[in-house]
């Protein structure tokens, strides 16, 4: 014949029941949580070792309302390619102009003035503000030709294609050759 219990009974018999399980693992556990840590810290570091500054968000500032962004991606590609996707906005409308940058020794400090005007691949590209001054560009550079994790200081500046003049700059960025 079988033995009904009560519902307080058969959750107290539960409650004993998982208690002795989990003081009979209690050793496991506080050995597991004790290793926990040192796993998580190895498991961030890998991830930083793996995640330089592969990519970038550059802001560019000028005079008065002229601003611009520029996306900066690696693709992890055997090819190496840069893309350079900027858009500029509060520059003269229906004008050219063009990106250009200068790298230099991952110091923190950008120094270099060899500026290098960028577009599509090694042919320069202008970027055409349309009538109200806007205007946005999908540029690209081919990356090939340095070496793997090298690491560089970078500053973008975007000039007036006619006079050369600059209108907008960044700061000085790091980043690393996928």
């Amino acid at each position: 014949m079988p033995v009904k219990l009560s519902n307080a009974f058969a959750i107290k018999l539960l409650i004993i029941i998982l208690m002795s399980i989990i003081c009979g693992c209690k050793k496991e556990m506080k050995d597991i949580s004790n290793a926990l840590p040192e796993t998580m810290a190895e498991s961030q570091q890998a991830k930083t070792a793996s995640t330089p500054p592969f990519d970038l968000n550059v802001k560019l500032e000028g005079i008065d309302q002229a601003k611009g962004h520029i996306e900066f991606r690696q693709d992890p590609d055997p090819q190496q390619i840069v893309d350079l996707d900027i858009r500029v906005h509060g520059l003269e409308p229906n004008h050219n102009y063009l990106l250009q940058r200068a790298v230099d020794n991952a110091d923190g400090n950008c120094t270099s003035t060899s500026w290098l005007t960028l577009g599509k691949g090694t042919i320069p590209q202008a970027i055409l503000t349309d009538d109200k001054g806007k205007g946005s560009e999908e540029l690209f550079r081919n990356l090939s030709a340095v070496a793997r994790g090298t690491t560089f200081d970078i500053h973008f500046r975007v000039v007036d294609a006619t006079t050369m003049a600059v209108v907008l700059n960044s700061d000085c960025y790091q980043f690393t050759v996928r």
